[in-house]
């Protein structure tokens, strides 16, 4: 999936949740949502992406929930030698 379409989805999310008239929660709704309903491919995607620096079309909701988002595990590559 391309970095864009997860910022778009990431977007719509925040974007959703800053509409709710608990509007409080925004931000723990965001990442509630994305730690529940993303893979953690996309996850690790989205993280990419925010950590290149490449943020200007990101909802700060999404920027803020980025504390509370759950980074994948990334195995660790072993050596054949």
């Amino acid at each position: 999936m391309q970095h864009d379409k997860l910022i778009h989805m990431a977007n719509q999310i925040a974007t959703f949740c800053a509409s709710n008239p608990k509007g409080a929660r925004a931000t723990a709704n965001v990442a509630d949502h994305i730690n529940s309903f993303w893979e953690p491919r996309m996850r690790a995607k989205l993280f990419e992406r925010i950590e290149s620096g490449s943020v200007e079309d990101v909802h700060p909701l999404v920027l803020e929930a980025m504390a509370d988002i759950r980074r994948p595990v990334v195995p660790e590559a072993t050596s054949q030698e």
